[in-house]
Formats: structure tokens, C-alpha cells, sequence
């Protein structure tokens, strides 16, 4: 996998992805930005949501829940000094469905957490990383 950063102007930052996406990141006006775009620490926190809530989504599929929708909600805090790591991540999952059983959600959401989230493994060596859910019946 292969990413390619160019500086624009400022601090702000194009990304493109080996598969042909794009996107700007930049910083806020107190260090030089415009605001344009993402910082880069929080597309890092948004990959870390995407990356979960693929998992959980296939796996609930996969054990024939009837799943509409999953949103997961991501608050995380950072060490006050550099490097500013991520030091605590919660992820709340709001998922939406038929009849979704919950101890599947809570199986759903710790293999994501445990096996096959990368992201969320790797951020888990820096960071506490804590998960709840809730389920809204459809």
C-alpha cells in the first residue's frame, strides 16, 4: 500500500492514494492554515472508526443479523506533549436493525477490536481503547 503527500501552500497537505483518491489536509489559521481540510491526526481517528465499523458490519452480516445501519461515534484524547499520541479512544456504535441481538453486537465489536481491525490493534498500543453500543430497533 502507497500513499503520496504534496504540500500546497501553508501547512496545508494533498494526499492522494494508490487507488486514485484524494484528499486535503491542512491546519488550523493559529499555525499557518485555512482550515481547508481534515488534520491529519483526525483522518487518523476517522480510518480508526472506518476501519471498526467494516469489521463489525461484515461480521453481523456474516452471523445473519439484520443490520440497517451502524454510526460509530469516536472521542478521543491526546498526551499534552509531543509526540501527541493518542492516549484514550472510546468508540460507541449506534446500530441500527431487526431484531439485532446484542451479545452478537458485543462479539461483532471485540473481534473487530481484538483480531481484525489494524488500525484499532495498532492505535491500541499507544492508546486505551474502550467500546460500548447501543441498538436501535428498526
Amino acid at each position: 500500500m502507497k500513499t503520496y503527500i504534496r504540500w500546497g501552500n501553508g501547512v496545508s497537505f494533498l494526499g492522494e492514494t494508490e487507488s486514485g483518491h484524494t484528499i486535503l489536509m491542512d491546519g488550523p489559521p493559529e499555525v499557518g492554515g485555512k482550515n481547508a481540510g481534515p488534520r491529519p491526526m483526525e483522518l487518523l481517528l476517522m480510518g480508526t472508526g472506518g476501519c471498526t465499523a467494516f469489521d463489525v458490519m461484515l461480521i453481523l452480516k456474516k452471523k445473519r443479523q439484520e443490520i440497517s445501519d451502524c454510526r460509530v461515534e469516536i472521542d478521543a484524547k491526546r498526551a499534552e506533549e509531543d509526540p501527541k499520541v493518542f492516549t484514550h479512544i472510546h468508540c460507541h456504535f449506534i446500530l441500527t436493525g431487526t431484531n439485532l441481538k446484542p451479545k452478537q453486537v458485543e462479539r461483532a465489536i471485540n473481534l473487530s477490536a481484538e483480531k481484525y481491525c489494524s488500525a484499532s490493534i495498532m492505535l491500541g498500543k499507544t492508546a486505551k481503547i474502550t467500546h460500548d453500543f447501543e441498538i436501535i430497533e428498526r
